[in-house]
């Protein structure tokens, strides 16, 4: 009985042994079959950028418990590049909502800064990325025009981020390298200073690219295309929410052209995309533009990932019912490069797909084919299809865990939880 039950000890041993090499080699399989070196797509597992293809970054979603990082899409496919000649409000454009108000940004001199942040890369960066859109809040400040985060119509140091002209010339830099891009630009102004953004956009060399308020329609139809703009060299659309400045500063008023839903809360909302009250109505005929809004009221990074997600492809499908099949022109995010893989990129994808040549996505469009003839192209796209690339460095790349990631948003986010407080900073806004 003895010599019986060594001999099944062993025989267990013997198994347990054969099955832990069996593990151990499949483990070396695997490692060895997965890719790297930049042959890794979507969502794709990854332990470092270098891994992902072009246009992608290695993160991860833990809101939506993707603890282990994989590619991530972080570069939109520039939709005149594939179906180019087309009116400019043919196309839905990338915008980043408060996009100077970038995490890590530094404060001034001896001041803590109090505010929240809306984005992670420079201007420069989310311009290489593909976002043609940029939200900035201008203010009288130190004698200048600051972008600033702020309440009550006033910029604080605490809430300044740095003098506008800096960004702009960022604008204009990318503008004179890429000489057939457009950007928009929509401000929230608190500019008082008589002809202060006429000056500020002349002394960041913008004015040259500037599309005249007399050339925008006014009645709903076509705008020019985008290869007449770029001729004329009208490459800069500047949008204010002040009336005033149209006659006074040739500064296009924002809601006399753009038919907006409303932003924070309200904006995210499932199933529901209410009118902005500043803006004319959905079924108005007088404007031929359509800015979509989708950020909630308090930015928070590490949700902005499940926001991209599936809740942004049904609020884009709600927002095009309530406007009478109108697709958006502009989609403003927070934090436009985190998702749980496509993200934002991928949702334009479709929005210019349908748009410009019936099909799922853009990737799948024809140059010269009839409306609705399609390539076969499986979704998401694998990868962007535009030559200029970011970086995607910094907070944006999370290749281990992002509870190492500074949130400074949850700090203002728990402050605000007072009632007093949310009235001062919400005051006169």
């Amino acid at each position: 009985m003895t010599c019986l039950t060594d001999h099944r000890d062993l025989s267990r041993a013997t198994a347990t042994g054969y099955l832990f090499l069996l593990r151990l080699f499949s483990s070396f399989i695997n490692i060895w079959s997965s890719c790297s070196n930049g042959s890794c797509q979507v969502v794709d597992s990854c332990s470092h950028s270098t891994d992902c293809g072009p246009g992608l970054f290695c993160g991860n979603c833990p809101a939506l418990g993707k603890t282990q990082p994989f590619c991530i899409r972080g570069q939109a496919t520039i939709p005149t590049s594939v179906i180019g000649g087309l009116p400019f409000n043919k196309y839905s454009w990338l915008v980043t909502h408060n996009s100077f108000s970038i995490v890590d940004a530094p404060a001034l001199p001896g001041v803590q800064r109090f505010t929240f942040y809306n984005q992670e890369d420079t201007v420069t960066n989310q311009l290489k990325n593909g976002v043609r859109g940029l939200m900035l809040d201008m203010y009288d400040f130190n004698g200048d025009i600051w972008l600033c985060h702020s309440f009550r119509g006033q910029c604080f140091n605490f809430t300044a981020f740095k003098p506008a002209i800096n960004t702009l010339r960022e604008v204009e830099a990318f503008l004179s390298k890429n000489p057939s891009e457009i950007v928009t630009i929509i401000i929230e102004d608190y500019v008082h200073t008589p002809k202060g953004l006429t000056k500020l956009f002349k002394n960041a060399g913008l004015d040259k690219y500037w599309f005249p308020v007399s050339k925008m329609p006014k009645k709903g139809e076509d705008w020019p295309t985008v290869t007449e703009m770029v001729k004329a060299n009208h490459r800069l659309l500047v949008f204010t929410s002040v009336a005033s400045k149209e006659e006074e500063e040739g500064i296009a008023y924002q809601w006399k052209y753009l038919l907006e839903n409303e932003a924070g809360d309200p904006g995210v909302k499932p199933g529901s995309c209410p009118n902005r009250k500043e803006s004319q109505p959905f079924n108005s005929k007088t404007a031929s533009l359509f800015l979509m809004n989708y950020f909630p009221t308090y930015p928070v990074e590490d949700e902005a990932c499940k926001e991209h997600s599936a809740p942004l492809a049904d609020m884009i499908r709600t927002c095009y019912k309530a406007a009478g099949s109108m697709m958006p022109n502009f989609l403003a995010v927070n934090f436009y490069l985190r998702s749980d893989g496509g993200g934002v990129f991928y949702d334009l994808d479709r929005m210019n797909g349908q748009r410009l040549c019936g099909c799922n996505t853009i990737a799948a469009c024809q140059a010269g084919a009839p409306f609705g003839s399609c390539k076969n192209i499986s979704m998401p796209t694998p990868s962007p299809m535009t030559n200029s690339v970011g970086s995607f460095s910094g907070p944006v790349q999370f290749s281990t865990s992002t509870s190492t990631v500074y949130h400074p948003n949850h700090l203002i986010i728990a402050l605000f939880s007072f009632p007093w407080i949310i009235s001062l900073f919400f005051w006169n806004r």
